[in-house]
Protein backbone atom coordinates (compact mmCIF):
# COMPACT_ATOMS: atom_id res chain seq x y z
CA UNK A 1 0.00 0.00 0.00
CA UNK A 2 1.55 3.37 -1.00
CA UNK A 3 1.29 5.80 2.36
CA UNK A 4 3.40 8.82 0.18
CA UNK A 5 1.59 11.34 -0.89
CA UNK A 6 1.62 12.58 -4.80
CA UNK A 7 3.18 15.80 -5.87
CA UNK A 8 -0.57 16.40 -7.10
CA UNK A 9 -2.18 15.66 -3.99
CA UNK A 10 0.48 18.13 -1.88
CA UNK A 11 -0.66 20.22 -4.53
CA UNK A 12 -4.09 19.99 -3.68
CA UNK A 13 -3.58 20.75 0.27
CA UNK A 14 -1.61 23.27 -0.37
CA UNK A 15 -4.23 25.27 -2.65
CA UNK A 16 -6.97 24.64 0.49
CA UNK A 17 -4.44 25.47 3.21
CA UNK A 18 -3.64 29.02 0.88
CA UNK A 19 -7.10 29.55 1.30
CA UNK A 20 -8.61 28.64 4.54
CA UNK A 21 -5.55 30.37 5.62
CA UNK A 22 -7.07 34.31 3.81
CA UNK A 23 -10.27 33.11 4.77
CA UNK A 24 -10.85 30.78 7.92
CA UNK A 25 -8.38 32.30 10.76
CA UNK A 26 -9.46 31.94 14.22
CA UNK A 27 -12.26 34.82 14.04
CA UNK A 28 -13.38 33.55 10.32
CA UNK A 29 -14.45 30.06 12.28
CA UNK A 30 -16.03 31.74 14.98
CA UNK A 31 -18.06 34.16 12.69
CA UNK A 32 -19.27 31.38 10.65
CA UNK A 33 -20.49 29.23 13.34
CA UNK A 34 -22.25 32.14 14.53
CA UNK A 35 -24.44 32.33 11.31
CA UNK A 36 -27.89 30.81 10.27
CA UNK A 37 -26.04 27.76 8.03
CA UNK A 38 -23.42 27.48 10.80
CA UNK A 39 -20.62 27.84 7.78
CA UNK A 40 -18.97 30.40 5.75
CA UNK A 41 -21.18 29.48 2.77
CA UNK A 42 -18.97 31.58 0.24
CA UNK A 43 -15.88 29.65 1.29
CA UNK A 44 -17.42 26.62 0.21
CA UNK A 45 -18.48 27.91 -2.63
CA UNK A 46 -15.30 29.30 -3.64
CA UNK A 47 -14.04 25.78 -2.43
CA UNK A 48 -16.38 24.14 -4.76
CA UNK A 49 -15.75 26.28 -8.00
CA UNK A 50 -11.84 27.11 -7.26
CA UNK A 51 -10.73 23.67 -5.61
CA UNK A 52 -13.41 21.48 -6.91
CA UNK A 53 -13.61 19.93 -3.65
CA UNK A 54 -16.81 18.09 -3.97
CA UNK A 55 -16.11 16.76 -6.90
CA UNK A 56 -12.94 14.79 -6.14
CA UNK A 57 -14.78 11.16 -5.79
CA UNK A 58 -17.22 12.24 -7.85
CA UNK A 59 -17.01 10.01 -11.56
CA UNK A 60 -16.29 12.14 -14.64
CA UNK A 61 -19.15 11.08 -15.97
CA UNK A 62 -21.79 12.72 -13.92
CA UNK A 63 -19.59 16.07 -13.70
CA UNK A 64 -17.22 15.06 -11.17
CA UNK A 65 -13.14 15.16 -11.21
CA UNK A 66 -13.00 11.09 -11.11
CA UNK A 67 -10.32 11.09 -8.21
CA UNK A 68 -10.80 9.15 -5.27
CA UNK A 69 -11.42 9.48 -1.58
CA UNK A 70 -7.98 9.36 -1.01
CA UNK A 71 -7.66 13.05 -2.24
CA UNK A 72 -10.73 14.32 -0.55
CA UNK A 73 -9.50 13.19 2.71
CA UNK A 74 -5.97 15.10 2.16
CA UNK A 75 -8.84 18.15 1.83
CA UNK A 76 -10.48 16.70 5.47
CA UNK A 77 -6.70 16.76 6.60
CA UNK A 78 -6.35 20.79 6.06
CA UNK A 79 -10.00 21.63 6.79
CA UNK A 80 -9.09 19.99 10.50
CA UNK A 81 -6.19 21.89 10.98
CA UNK A 82 -7.95 25.06 10.41
CA UNK A 83 -10.79 23.75 12.35
CA UNK A 84 -13.32 25.31 9.40
CA UNK A 85 -16.77 24.35 9.49
CA UNK A 86 -17.89 22.56 6.22
CA UNK A 87 -20.14 20.24 4.82
CA UNK A 88 -17.60 18.08 2.98
CA UNK A 89 -17.71 14.67 5.46
CA UNK A 90 -21.62 14.85 4.63
CA UNK A 91 -21.09 15.37 0.93
CA UNK A 92 -18.58 12.72 0.21
CA UNK A 93 -20.33 10.49 2.56
CA UNK A 94 -23.85 11.23 0.43
CA UNK A 95 -22.11 10.62 -3.02
CA UNK A 96 -20.49 7.33 -1.44
CA UNK A 97 -23.90 6.10 -0.80
CA UNK A 98 -25.17 6.56 -4.29
CA UNK A 99 -22.08 5.35 -6.02
CA UNK A 100 -22.15 1.89 -3.83
CA UNK A 101 -25.65 1.71 -3.09
CA UNK A 102 -27.85 4.13 -5.99
CA UNK A 103 -29.53 2.71 -8.72
CA UNK A 104 -28.38 4.24 -12.31
CA UNK A 105 -31.47 6.88 -12.06
CA UNK A 106 -30.33 8.51 -8.79
CA UNK A 107 -26.68 9.01 -10.05
CA UNK A 108 -27.69 10.27 -12.36
CA UNK A 109 -30.40 12.57 -10.91
CA UNK A 110 -27.99 13.70 -7.57
CA UNK A 111 -24.11 13.20 -8.06
CA UNK A 112 -23.80 16.47 -10.53
CA UNK A 113 -25.54 18.17 -8.17
CA UNK A 114 -23.12 16.85 -4.95
CA UNK A 115 -20.31 17.27 -7.26
CA UNK A 116 -21.13 21.54 -7.88
CA UNK A 117 -21.34 21.59 -3.97
CA UNK A 118 -24.67 20.85 -3.27
CA UNK A 119 -25.29 19.92 0.82
CA UNK A 120 -27.72 17.76 1.96
CA UNK A 121 -27.86 15.31 5.07
CA UNK A 122 -26.76 12.12 5.79
CA UNK A 123 -27.70 9.91 8.61
CA UNK A 124 -25.67 7.78 10.52
CA UNK A 125 -27.88 5.91 12.50
CA UNK A 126 -29.53 8.77 14.68
CA UNK A 127 -26.83 11.47 14.23
CA UNK A 128 -27.47 13.67 11.50
CA UNK A 129 -24.49 15.52 9.58
CA UNK A 130 -25.66 19.18 7.92
CA UNK A 131 -29.49 18.80 9.23
CA UNK A 132 -31.86 21.17 7.84
CA UNK A 133 -31.96 22.54 11.46
CA UNK A 134 -29.00 22.19 13.65
CA UNK A 135 -29.21 20.91 17.51
CA UNK A 136 -26.74 22.51 19.73
CA UNK A 137 -24.06 20.62 20.58
CA UNK A 138 -20.53 20.28 22.09
CA UNK A 139 -18.57 21.28 18.95
CA UNK A 140 -20.48 23.85 17.02
CA UNK A 141 -18.01 24.10 14.29
CA UNK A 142 -20.05 20.61 13.40
CA UNK A 143 -23.70 20.84 12.01
CA UNK A 144 -25.16 17.69 14.00
CA UNK A 145 -28.98 16.75 14.96
CA UNK A 146 -30.81 13.62 16.19
CA UNK A 147 -32.64 11.82 13.96
CA UNK A 148 -36.57 10.81 15.81
CA UNK A 149 -35.79 7.43 15.20
CA UNK A 150 -32.21 5.40 13.78
CA UNK A 151 -31.22 4.77 10.38
CA UNK A 152 -30.27 1.58 8.76
CA UNK A 153 -26.78 2.64 7.81
CA UNK A 154 -25.10 0.15 6.00
CA UNK A 155 -21.88 -1.29 7.16
CA UNK A 156 -19.71 0.09 4.21
CA UNK A 157 -20.47 3.66 4.46
CA UNK A 158 -20.26 3.59 8.15
CA UNK A 159 -16.15 2.41 7.85
CA UNK A 160 -15.94 5.02 5.09
CA UNK A 161 -17.21 7.65 7.75
CA UNK A 162 -14.67 6.38 10.14
CA UNK A 163 -12.13 6.63 7.85
CA UNK A 164 -12.53 9.96 6.73
CA UNK A 165 -13.22 11.07 10.02
CA UNK A 166 -9.56 9.91 11.07
CA UNK A 167 -8.42 12.52 8.32
CA UNK A 168 -10.34 15.39 10.51
CA UNK A 169 -9.07 14.18 13.90
CA UNK A 170 -5.59 14.40 12.08
CA UNK A 171 -5.65 17.45 11.04
CA UNK A 172 -7.32 18.76 14.41
CA UNK A 173 -3.82 17.03 16.33
CA UNK A 174 -1.30 18.91 13.58
CA UNK A 175 -3.05 22.49 14.74
CA UNK A 176 -3.16 21.69 18.21
CA UNK A 177 0.85 20.49 18.17
CA UNK A 178 1.52 23.34 16.33
CA UNK A 179 -0.38 26.00 18.81
CA UNK A 180 1.36 24.44 21.33
CA UNK A 181 5.11 24.48 20.02
CA UNK A 182 4.42 27.84 18.95
CA UNK A 183 3.39 28.91 22.47
CA UNK A 184 6.15 26.53 24.46
CA UNK A 185 8.45 29.51 22.50
CA UNK A 186 6.78 32.33 23.59
CA UNK A 187 6.02 31.54 27.05
CA UNK A 188 8.41 33.05 29.72
CA UNK A 189 8.72 31.08 32.80
CA UNK A 190 11.67 31.37 35.58
CA UNK A 191 13.62 33.61 33.05
CA UNK A 192 13.51 30.91 30.30
CA UNK A 193 11.09 29.67 27.83
CA UNK A 194 8.68 27.11 28.48
CA UNK A 195 9.58 24.89 25.56
CA UNK A 196 13.24 25.24 26.70
CA UNK A 197 12.41 23.02 29.74
CA UNK A 198 13.44 18.79 28.94
CA UNK A 199 9.87 17.55 30.64
CA UNK A 200 7.92 20.03 28.47
CA UNK A 201 10.02 18.71 25.30
CA UNK A 202 9.07 15.17 26.14
CA UNK A 203 5.93 15.74 26.56
CA UNK A 204 5.33 17.96 23.04
CA UNK A 205 7.69 14.72 21.42
CA UNK A 206 5.01 12.16 22.25
CA UNK A 207 2.11 14.45 20.94
CA UNK A 208 4.35 14.30 17.33
CA UNK A 209 4.48 10.41 17.49
CA UNK A 210 1.06 10.12 18.33
CA UNK A 211 0.05 12.58 15.18
CA UNK A 212 2.61 10.90 12.92
CA UNK A 213 1.04 7.10 13.81
CA UNK A 214 -2.59 8.72 13.64
CA UNK A 215 -1.44 9.73 9.96
CA UNK A 216 -0.07 6.58 8.73
CA UNK A 217 -3.20 4.94 9.95
CA UNK A 218 -5.62 7.56 8.12
CA UNK A 219 -4.10 7.50 5.01
CA UNK A 220 -4.25 3.55 4.92
CA UNK A 221 -7.75 3.76 6.10
CA UNK A 222 -8.99 6.35 3.61
CA UNK A 223 -6.75 4.44 1.13
CA UNK A 224 -8.86 1.11 2.02
CA UNK A 225 -11.88 2.96 1.48
CA UNK A 226 -11.19 4.68 -2.03
CA UNK A 227 -10.08 1.21 -3.14
CA UNK A 228 -13.58 -0.57 -1.99
CA UNK A 229 -15.57 2.32 -3.47
CA UNK A 230 -13.63 2.01 -6.41
CA UNK A 231 -14.20 -1.98 -6.27
CA UNK A 232 -16.86 -3.17 -4.32
CA UNK A 233 -16.09 -6.77 -3.10
CA UNK A 234 -15.36 -8.89 -0.19
CA UNK A 235 -12.08 -8.86 -0.20
CA UNK A 236 -11.58 -4.89 -0.10
CA UNK A 237 -14.33 -4.77 2.36
CA UNK A 238 -12.67 -6.53 4.90
CA UNK A 239 -9.21 -4.75 4.54
CA UNK A 240 -11.65 -1.48 4.70
CA UNK A 241 -13.38 -2.63 7.83
CA UNK A 242 -10.74 -3.77 9.60
CA UNK A 243 -8.37 -0.73 8.71
CA UNK A 244 -11.05 2.04 9.90
CA UNK A 245 -11.36 0.27 12.66
CA UNK A 246 -7.78 0.62 13.61
CA UNK A 247 -7.80 4.26 12.50
CA UNK A 248 -10.45 5.06 13.87
CA UNK A 249 -9.89 4.03 17.55
CA UNK A 250 -6.18 4.75 17.67
CA UNK A 251 -6.83 8.58 15.83
CA UNK A 252 -10.00 9.17 18.39
CA UNK A 253 -7.96 8.20 21.54
CA UNK A 254 -4.66 10.04 20.06
CA UNK A 255 -6.63 13.45 19.93
CA UNK A 256 -8.07 13.09 22.69
CA UNK A 257 -5.12 12.31 24.46
CA UNK A 258 -3.26 15.43 22.14
CA UNK A 259 -6.13 18.06 22.86
CA UNK A 260 -5.49 17.58 26.61
CA UNK A 261 -2.34 18.07 26.70
CA UNK A 262 -2.45 21.11 24.46
CA UNK A 263 -4.84 22.58 27.23
CA UNK A 264 -2.40 21.15 30.23
CA UNK A 265 0.19 23.03 28.39
CA UNK A 266 -0.85 26.40 27.50
CA UNK A 267 -1.79 26.42 31.57
CA UNK A 268 -4.26 29.25 32.34
CA UNK A 269 -5.41 30.64 29.25
CA UNK A 270 -6.20 27.77 27.52
CA UNK A 271 -9.83 27.53 29.27
CA UNK A 272 -10.20 30.96 27.97
CA UNK A 273 -13.06 32.05 25.41
CA UNK A 274 -10.96 33.44 23.13
CA UNK A 275 -8.71 31.11 23.00
CA UNK A 276 -8.72 28.10 20.13
CA UNK A 277 -7.51 25.64 22.56
CA UNK A 278 -11.07 25.08 23.62
CA UNK A 279 -12.31 24.76 20.41
CA UNK A 280 -9.58 21.68 19.63
CA UNK A 281 -10.61 20.42 22.70
CA UNK A 282 -14.62 20.42 21.58
CA UNK A 283 -13.65 18.83 18.37
CA UNK A 284 -11.86 15.70 19.68
CA UNK A 285 -14.58 14.91 22.04
CA UNK A 286 -17.16 15.41 19.58
CA UNK A 287 -15.39 13.48 16.66
CA UNK A 288 -14.69 10.30 18.96
CA UNK A 289 -18.07 9.70 19.47
CA UNK A 290 -19.70 10.49 15.94
CA UNK A 291 -18.66 6.83 14.78
CA UNK A 292 -18.82 5.44 18.13
CA UNK A 293 -16.48 5.29 20.70
CA UNK A 294 -13.11 4.29 20.30
CA UNK A 295 -13.16 1.00 22.60
CA UNK A 296 -16.32 -0.04 20.09
CA UNK A 297 -14.26 -0.09 17.42
CA UNK A 298 -11.63 -1.82 18.34
CA UNK A 299 -14.18 -4.50 19.76
CA UNK A 300 -14.94 -5.28 16.05
CA UNK A 301 -11.17 -6.21 15.48
CA UNK A 302 -11.31 -8.96 17.83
Amino acid sequence: MHFARTEEQDELAAAVRGMLTKRSGSEAVRAAVATEAGYDTELWSALCEQIGVAALAVPEEYDGFGASLVETAVVLEVLGEFLTPAPLLASTLSTARLLLHGTDEEKAAQLPGLAAGEVRPFTLGRVVLEPAERAESMDQTLRLAVAASATDTPEDLRAISVALTTALQVGTMQRALDMTVAYSQERVQFGRQIGSFQALKHRMADMLVRLEASRSASWGATAAAAAYLSTPDEESAAKLTRLAAVAGSYCSDSLDLIAAETVQLHGGIAITWEHDAHLVFKRAHALAQLNGPAHRLRAALV
